[in-house]
Formats: C-alpha cells, structure tokens, sequence
C-alpha cells in the first residue's frame, strides 16, 4: 500500500488479531466454557492451550492475551465452577453456628451438579501427578476460599483451620467422586451433609 492512500492501520504486534467470532465481549467467556469442558475431558496434561482455543473457535493468541498461561487459563476454569464472589457471601451471611452447614451443602452441591463436577475430577485426579495442577488447587480452594473463610470469622489459626476442612472435604470427593467407595459413593447427599457440617463448624469456629 503507497503512503497516504486509505486502508487499515496496520496491526499492532504483540496482540491478537481481531478476526470474525475470534474476539468480543463472549470471547472470554468461549474460552473459559472450553477450558473447562478440555480439562474435565483430557486432564491437565494432555489439555493445550492450542487445543483449548480450538474448542473456543479462536485464535491461541487470544487465549494467553486473556488469561496468560496454561495454568493461568485451568485456575480460571476452576474459579469458574466454584464462584468465589458468590460463595463467600453465601457461606458467611448467615449465622456463625450454621457456617459448617452451609460450608458443606455448598461443597456436596458442587460436586452433585454433572457441569461443575466434570472440571473438579479433572483437576483432583491432575493434582495428584501434576505439580501445577496441585498449585492451583491450594492456591484456589485454600487461599481464596477457605482462608478468607477463617479470616471472616476471627478465630484462631485459621490457616490452620482452613486446611482442616479442606482435607476432610477433599477426602470425601476422593473417596465418593473418584475412587467411587461404597457406601459412600451412593449416599445421600443430605446424609453427607448433615453428618459433615458438625466437623466443619468445629474446625472453623472452635476455641
């Protein structure tokens, strides 16, 4: 093109091109749906950020523009299924003596729903063998949930305390969700709950 004729600026490097359907206020969230759905169905290793993008219809620079690294792009997916912003009011707008209970009905209720099921087997059966994986399921379920949990209720230790109840709700989803042990595997959801929230309410609000 000669100076001074019209036509398109030319493209910044560096950022993504702007392609039909590649970009725009859904693309986000195409790929966040993708990660999520690459992940519960291959697991971390085998799961790409080529392959990702390709599930979104978008270009694999638009992936790392949004979101960065792979493992940038699984945590994301993972706060997709757990939706802290929503959580946390939930968890702690009700009364201290029934924080146990809600902690876990709404953990159970998590794992019970097939769309936010699928991504959290990918990453509890990944964190086992994988480091990364392992990484972003502490730094998720611990520091941005748990934590601020304890944090809200000024109590003691509660980092301590958050690794409490993560480890007992972590064993129950590898015991029901992966390993599938009975009883455990078909027991009523209301039956695990009632049965857990007393330790949980122990574990956070205990002095």
């Amino acid at each position: 093109m000669t100076p001074g004729s019209d036509g398109p600026p030319p493209r910044r490097r560096g950022r993504p091109s702007r392609t039909a359907g590649a970009a725009g206020p859904d693309a986000r969230t195409r790929i966040l749906e993708a990660a999520r759905s690459e992940f519960a169905e291959r697991g971390y290793d085998k799961t790409s950020v080529r392959g990702i993008a390709r599930a979104a219809g978008v270009d694999a620079a638009l992936v790392h523009h949004y979101f960065g690294t792979k493992d940038e792009v699984f945590a994301a997916a993972i706060e997709l299924s757990f939706e802290p912003a929503l959580v946390l009011p939930q968890v702690l707008g009700g009364p201290a003596e029934d924080i146990g209970e809600r902690l876990a009905r709404y953990f159970i209720g998590v794992w019970e729903n097939p769309v936010s099921r699928a991504p959290m087997l990918a990453v509890l059966r990944s964190a086992l063998t994988h480091e990364a994986a392992a990484k972003v399921l502490r730094g998720f379920v611990l520091r941005r949930l748990l934590e601020r949990i304890a944090a809200e209720l000024d109590v003691p230790d509660p980092t301590f305390r958050a690794e409490l109840a993560a480890s007992h709700m972590i064993g129950i989803a590898m015991l029901r969700y992966v390993i599938r042990a009975e009883p455990l595997a078909s027991t009523d959801p209301e039956k695990i709950v009632a049965m857990v929230a007393p330790t949980l309410q122990r574990y956070l609000t205990d002095r």
